[in-house]
Protein backbone atom coordinates (compact mmCIF):
# COMPACT_ATOMS: atom_id res chain seq x y z
CA UNK A 1 0.00 0.00 0.00
CA UNK A 2 1.70 3.51 -0.62
CA UNK A 3 1.66 6.08 1.35
CA UNK A 4 -1.32 8.42 -0.23
CA UNK A 5 -3.55 5.04 0.53
CA UNK A 6 -2.07 4.79 4.49
CA UNK A 7 -3.43 8.38 5.40
CA UNK A 8 -6.67 7.99 3.11
CA UNK A 9 -7.58 4.78 5.61
CA UNK A 10 -6.41 6.06 8.89
CA UNK A 11 -7.91 9.50 8.20
CA UNK A 12 -11.46 7.51 7.19
CA UNK A 13 -11.05 5.31 10.15
CA UNK A 14 -10.24 8.22 12.92
CA UNK A 15 -13.91 9.97 11.05
CA UNK A 16 -15.97 6.72 11.72
CA UNK A 17 -14.59 6.24 15.48
CA UNK A 18 -15.37 9.91 16.28
CA UNK A 19 -19.03 9.75 14.38
CA UNK A 20 -18.43 12.68 12.75
CA UNK A 21 -20.03 11.53 9.30
CA UNK A 22 -22.45 9.23 11.43
CA UNK A 23 -25.66 11.43 10.70
CA UNK A 24 -28.11 9.46 8.78
CA UNK A 25 -31.00 11.00 6.59
CA UNK A 26 -34.36 10.75 5.70
CA UNK A 27 -36.19 9.70 2.83
CA UNK A 28 -37.27 13.23 2.18
CA UNK A 29 -33.55 14.09 2.43
CA UNK A 30 -33.90 15.61 5.89
CA UNK A 31 -32.48 14.17 9.57
CA UNK A 32 -33.18 10.85 9.88
CA UNK A 33 -35.06 12.07 13.75
CA UNK A 34 -34.29 8.88 15.80
CA UNK A 35 -35.38 9.92 19.00
CA UNK A 36 -39.41 10.55 17.92
CA UNK A 37 -42.35 8.35 18.56
CA UNK A 38 -46.27 9.04 18.57
CA UNK A 39 -49.14 8.96 21.48
CA UNK A 40 -52.23 10.15 21.81
CA UNK A 41 -53.00 12.68 24.73
CA UNK A 42 -56.75 12.62 26.46
CA UNK A 43 -58.45 16.13 25.59
CA UNK A 44 -59.53 18.07 28.37
CA UNK A 45 -61.01 21.18 26.96
CA UNK A 46 -61.53 22.75 23.55
CA UNK A 47 -62.09 26.34 23.37
CA UNK A 48 -63.30 27.98 19.54
CA UNK A 49 -61.30 31.53 19.20
CA UNK A 50 -63.48 33.91 16.98
CA UNK A 51 -62.30 37.50 15.37
CA UNK A 52 -64.79 39.79 14.31
CA UNK A 53 -64.61 40.99 10.70
CA UNK A 54 -66.42 43.94 10.02
CA UNK A 55 -67.02 44.51 5.88
CA UNK A 56 -68.72 48.02 4.55
CA UNK A 57 -70.80 47.88 1.65
CA UNK A 58 -72.43 51.31 -0.45
CA UNK A 59 -76.12 50.56 -0.43
CA UNK A 60 -78.49 53.37 -2.76
CA UNK A 61 -81.39 54.25 -0.55
CA UNK A 62 -83.95 56.13 -2.12
CA UNK A 63 -87.14 58.34 -0.61
CA UNK A 64 -89.81 60.27 -1.53
CA UNK A 65 -89.74 64.35 -0.58
CA UNK A 66 -92.63 66.40 -0.96
CA UNK A 67 -91.41 70.04 -2.50
CA UNK A 68 -92.84 72.61 -3.78
CA UNK A 69 -92.66 74.15 -7.00
CA UNK A 70 -93.54 77.88 -8.46
CA UNK A 71 -94.27 78.38 -12.03
CA UNK A 72 -93.68 82.48 -13.27
CA UNK A 73 -96.32 84.76 -13.39
CA UNK A 74 -98.74 85.32 -16.76
CA UNK A 75 -100.25 81.39 -16.20
CA UNK A 76 -102.86 81.58 -19.04
CA UNK A 77 -102.44 84.19 -21.44
CA UNK A 78 -106.13 84.23 -23.21
CA UNK A 79 -107.05 86.78 -21.31
CA UNK A 80 -104.73 89.52 -22.55
CA UNK A 81 -104.97 87.93 -26.14
CA UNK A 82 -108.41 88.76 -26.29
CA UNK A 83 -107.93 92.50 -24.72
CA UNK A 84 -105.57 93.09 -27.23
CA UNK A 85 -107.11 92.24 -30.23
CA UNK A 86 -110.27 94.32 -29.27
CA UNK A 87 -107.85 97.55 -28.45
CA UNK A 88 -106.57 96.40 -31.59
CA UNK A 89 -109.45 96.28 -33.49
CA UNK A 90 -110.73 99.13 -32.38
CA UNK A 91 -107.30 101.42 -33.33
CA UNK A 92 -107.47 99.83 -36.75
CA UNK A 93 -110.64 100.72 -37.30
CA UNK A 94 -110.08 104.06 -37.12
CA UNK A 95 -107.15 104.07 -39.10
CA UNK A 96 -108.81 103.16 -42.43
CA UNK A 97 -111.63 104.10 -44.77
CA UNK A 98 -114.05 101.91 -46.81
CA UNK A 99 -112.40 98.14 -47.05
CA UNK A 100 -108.96 99.90 -45.84
CA UNK A 101 -110.95 100.38 -42.77
CA UNK A 102 -111.90 96.88 -42.43
CA UNK A 103 -108.28 95.32 -43.43
CA UNK A 104 -107.00 97.84 -40.83
CA UNK A 105 -109.70 96.76 -38.39
CA UNK A 106 -108.37 92.73 -38.93
CA UNK A 107 -104.67 93.91 -38.90
CA UNK A 108 -105.32 95.61 -35.84
CA UNK A 109 -106.90 93.33 -33.37
CA UNK A 110 -104.00 90.15 -35.02
CA UNK A 111 -101.19 92.49 -33.92
CA UNK A 112 -103.34 93.43 -30.93
CA UNK A 113 -103.65 90.53 -29.84
CA UNK A 114 -100.38 89.25 -30.04
CA UNK A 115 -99.25 92.32 -28.02
CA UNK A 116 -101.68 91.65 -25.14
CA UNK A 117 -101.01 87.70 -24.92
CA UNK A 118 -97.11 88.74 -24.57
CA UNK A 119 -97.87 91.58 -22.18
CA UNK A 120 -99.57 88.72 -20.61
CA UNK A 121 -97.59 86.37 -20.45
CA UNK A 122 -94.45 88.48 -18.88
CA UNK A 123 -96.43 90.50 -16.86
CA UNK A 124 -99.66 89.28 -15.94
CA UNK A 125 -100.94 87.47 -12.75
CA UNK A 126 -98.85 86.37 -10.04
CA UNK A 127 -96.45 83.16 -9.66
CA UNK A 128 -98.36 79.78 -9.37
CA UNK A 129 -97.28 77.44 -6.67
CA UNK A 130 -97.63 73.67 -6.73
CA UNK A 131 -96.78 71.01 -5.11
CA UNK A 132 -95.46 67.88 -6.54
CA UNK A 133 -93.46 64.63 -5.35
CA UNK A 134 -89.69 63.85 -6.17
CA UNK A 135 -87.78 61.18 -5.60
CA UNK A 136 -84.51 61.16 -4.16
CA UNK A 137 -81.49 58.97 -3.83
CA UNK A 138 -77.88 58.76 -1.60
CA UNK A 139 -75.19 56.27 -1.21
CA UNK A 140 -74.98 55.16 1.96
CA UNK A 141 -72.45 52.50 3.92
CA UNK A 142 -73.72 49.62 5.13
CA UNK A 143 -71.30 48.00 7.79
CA UNK A 144 -72.01 44.28 8.39
CA UNK A 145 -69.99 42.56 11.25
CA UNK A 146 -69.75 38.77 11.90
CA UNK A 147 -67.40 36.12 14.01
CA UNK A 148 -64.67 34.13 11.94
CA UNK A 149 -63.62 31.32 13.14
CA UNK A 150 -59.65 31.26 13.42
CA UNK A 151 -58.64 28.23 15.66
CA UNK A 152 -58.82 26.29 18.73
CA UNK A 153 -57.05 26.22 22.16
CA UNK A 154 -56.97 22.83 23.08
CA UNK A 155 -55.84 21.92 26.64
CA UNK A 156 -54.61 18.12 26.84
CA UNK A 157 -52.80 16.01 28.79
CA UNK A 158 -50.22 13.00 28.45
CA UNK A 159 -48.89 10.94 31.15
CA UNK A 160 -50.03 13.11 34.16
CA UNK A 161 -49.18 16.44 32.64
CA UNK A 162 -51.29 18.55 31.32
CA UNK A 163 -50.55 21.00 27.90
CA UNK A 164 -52.27 23.43 26.34
CA UNK A 165 -52.00 24.26 22.20
CA UNK A 166 -53.08 26.50 19.53
CA UNK A 167 -54.99 23.95 16.61
CA UNK A 168 -56.46 25.35 13.91
CA UNK A 169 -59.21 21.82 14.06
CA UNK A 170 -60.87 20.36 16.28
CA UNK A 171 -59.37 17.44 17.63
CA UNK A 172 -62.42 15.29 19.04
CA UNK A 173 -61.92 13.69 22.67
CA UNK A 174 -58.03 12.39 21.48
CA UNK A 175 -55.07 14.04 19.88
CA UNK A 176 -52.31 12.48 18.35
CA UNK A 177 -48.46 14.31 19.56
CA UNK A 178 -45.29 13.62 18.91
CA UNK A 179 -42.65 13.32 21.54
CA UNK A 180 -39.46 13.94 20.74
CA UNK A 181 -36.37 13.25 23.39
CA UNK A 182 -32.95 15.72 22.66
CA UNK A 183 -30.03 16.12 25.03
CA UNK A 184 -29.89 19.19 26.84
CA UNK A 185 -26.82 21.24 28.40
Amino acid sequence: MNRKNQISLVLGLALACTGAHAQRYAPNGGPLAENVSFGFADVLRVDPIYRQVRQARPREECFDEQVTRVEPGGGDPTGGTVVGALVGGALGNTVGRGDGRRAATIAGAVIGGAVGRNVDRNNGGPPREYSDVETRCRVVEEVAQRRELVGYDVEYRYRGDVFMSRLDYDPGSRLRVRIGITPAR
